[in-house]
């Protein structure tokens, strides 16, 4: 077994586990109360108590009916291994359905973009507070000094801060429920707001009043973020938890229902009036704080969402650092860099947060649609009544799907920022899918049995020059007695390589997300040895490392003899030498393509430059490593043969 360095997870129930789970999971929902209300009374420019009440309700009975019921109650159920999430939920099922990936990559896309408007519309909203009390002043350095401290400070992890993030968001929550539940007293008939029937009249008799649903779905936004956050906090410890998180939202929206309603809202933000004036900079300053866990949580949960699609094949590899010794978390650079001018762009583009609030939402409720269809496939999976099934995909279609067509209004305002970002990701994530699935289409397995007694002759003929020691090739073939025909091609005809040892490393990528085991097959004992890597989604394949401790167990176990081969070299114990092949595969020009493979190959070239090859990503020793480029196929459906020309004077 490859030892591994253990970190716990925070899966069982206890009181840090509650704190630490507060600072993890709810940054995103837990900071919508700085703006939905003030999204909701601004759609207006007259309101009434009818207005309010109903608006309220829609967002109890949101709160209640998308993340209660659908997120903590049912799709949290849907955990791989503990592990949640829409690339976690797609593992799930694609054994059987594999096609399930196109619902999997359209949710991921619209998470990722947007993810890249979450970290500006939260923290400018938080920072516009200062407003109140200082009307004239420019919030955006403050804004842009805050995200750029974010984002730079992304690479050395949060384990030292990350300790603080729960504590702050209990204060966090504890601040709204407190300054909610001392205004209700402002006008008490809020609490109507309970009765789904003023959710009813507000749908159903006022003007405009469907169209509503886009602003009060942002209420709402965090809980996809929420089920991506399950193998980070456990299920137990989400569930408590959202209890507290659910009372104090509520309490703040009903106290800032109960100030409008007493109050002439003349484009004040509801949220930071309900604090008292000698509050304000105290509470500006939690606010602020809120948001940066907040924005930073998210961070964390694009990183992992990436590294989930390389290791599904639906991204390409790119380079992951680990900070910390934090199980899951994880560093991107490029990815870091490119959220980080997303966000930047966004603010320049709408500078303030109530015209973020246009763009913000739109593509989050196609994530939740997507993550409502894997969910029924992986229900009737799991052979769950199909009548229940069939509730549950009709109840959620219905709400999801008036929450896009609502969202759908702030297109032109705002909304085709994400789907454009969106987009640009669904397109990446496509076309590397479908390249890699055309590219291995050309891939020729042939039997090694066939080739072994071939390859030992030539391992122990001594006219033809020793290549290395040890030989090691990377390859895709997932059955023992098989391998990939230019793997034999280039030992035995592309320069015959003579090596004592021929080591064959196959990667197995498994739908179980921590799975972290090898195999070893002795092909012919001491000259062709095959290691099976079986990784789960979510590990790191440091193949380098993980083969050297397969090397140093075997040595150990007395399989393998590591000493150099070299009898100068073999009386001083010089270890033996290694030397890896890389076959990097590359189109051929006169192979004739459809226009569509043309296209994914075309997105495939494109897309690779973004990444790393297999070289880093494998964390393989680049001072031993050959790369051999081969052509993908010959295209053996052209027909047409040349003819010879007879020479002159010569009969045939």
């Amino acid at each position: 077994m490859i030892k591994e360095h253990k970190v716990g997870k925070i899966s069982d129930v206890s009181l840090a586990g509650l704190i630490i789970t507060l600072g993890i999971v709810y940054g995103d929902i837990g900071t919508s109360p700085l703006y939905v209300m003030r999204a909701i009374a601004g759609s207006t420019a007259h309101y009434d108590t009818n207005f309010i009440l109903g608006a309220l309700s829609c967002i109890i009975w949101t709160l209640t009916l998308q993340t209660t019921i659908k997120y903590i109650i049912i799709t949290l159920r849907a955990d791989n291994r503990g592990e949640g999430g829409i690339f976690s939920l797609f593992a799930l099922i694609r054994r059987k359905m594999q096609w399930g990936y196109i619902f999997a990559i359209i949710g991921g896309s619209a998470l990722l973009a947007d993810g890249i408007i979450t970290p500006a519309i939260t923290v400018v909203s938080a920072v516009e507070g200062l407003r109140i009390e200082y009307a004239s002043i420019n919030v955006l350095p403050i804004v842009l000094i805050i995200i750029t401290v974010l984002f730079i400070f992304q690479q050395f992890g949060t384990k030292k801060l990350g300790s603080s993030f729960g504590p702050i968001m209990f204060i966090w929550f504890f601040m709204l429920g407190l300054l909610g539940m001392l205004h209700i007293s402002d006008a008490p008939v809020i609490l109507k707001a309970f009765n789904p029937y003023y959710a009813y009249i507000l749908l159903a008799q006022y003007p405009g009043g469907f169209l509503l649903l886009g602003a009060v779905f942002l209420c709402t936004t965090g809980a996809e973020a929420l089920y991506s956050d399950l193998g980070h906090c456990g299920l137990k410890n989400i569930r408590i938890t959202w209890v507290y998180v659910k009372i104090t939202l509520i309490l703040n929206y009903l106290g800032q229902g109960a100030w409008l309603l007493s109050h002439n809202f003349i484009g004040a933000n509801p949220f930071y009036s309900l604090m008292p004036k000698w509050f304000l900079i105290p509470g500006i300053t939690i606010a602020t704080t809120a948001a940066i866990i907040a924005s930073q949580a998210l961070l964390s949960g694009s990183y992992t969402l990436i590294s989930e699609a390389i290791s599904l094949n639906l991204w390409p590899k790119m380079k992951k650092l680990y900070p910390t010794n934090i199980r899951g978390q994880i560093y991107m650079p490029a990815i870091n860099w490119i959220l980080y001018f997303g966000c930047i762009f966004v603010i320049w583009l709408f500078k303030e947060s109530s015209k973020m609030e246009a763009a913000y939402g739109l593509s989050i409720t196609i994530t939740m649609l997507m993550t409502t269809t894997l969910l029924m496939f992986y229900l009737m999976m799991k052979r769950t009544n199909v009548y229940l099934v069939s509730a549950f995909v009709f109840i959620y279609v219905i709400i999801e799907g008036s929450f896009l067509v609502a969202n759908l209004h702030k297109f032109l305002n705002g909304g085709w920022f994400t789907i454009c970002i969106a987009t640009l990701f669904f397109i990446i994530m496509y076309g590397w899918y479908n390249a890699r699935k055309f590219r291995n289409s050309f891939f020729v397995f042939i039997k090694l049995s066939d080739y072994t007694e071939v390859i030992t002759a030539l391992s122990k003929d001594k006219s033809v020059p020793k290549f290395a020691t040890n030989l090691v090739y990377i390859t895709r073939a997932n059955n023992r007695d098989e391998m990939e025909s230019k793997i034999i091609y280039s030992v035995l005809n592309k320069q015959p390589k003579r090596a004592d040892i021929y080591w064959f490393l196959h990667v197995d990528i498994l739908d179980d997300p921590y799975t972290f085991e090898y195999e070893i097959t002795q092909i012919v004992p001491n000259t062709i040895i095959k290691i099976d890597f079986r990784l789960g989604f979510k590990v790191e394949p440091r193949i380098n490392l993980y083969f050297k401790q397969v090397l140093d167990e075997m040595e150990s176990n007395n399989e393998i003899d590591l000493t150099s081969r070299y009898e100068s070299l073999r009386r001083f114990n010089i270890d033996s030498d290694f030397v890896f092949v890389i076959i990097d595969r590359i189109p051929n020009y006169d192979f004739d393509f459809s226009p569509y493979q043309k296209f994914v190959m075309g997105m495939y070239n494109l897309v690779h430059r973004m990444g790393i090859g297999e070289i880093k990503a494998f964390g393989l020793d680049t001072s031993n490593i050959l790369v051999e480029k081969v052509p993908l196929s010959v295209d053996k459906s052209y027909k047409r043969v040349i003819t010879r020309r007879p020479q002159l004077g010569i009969k045939p």
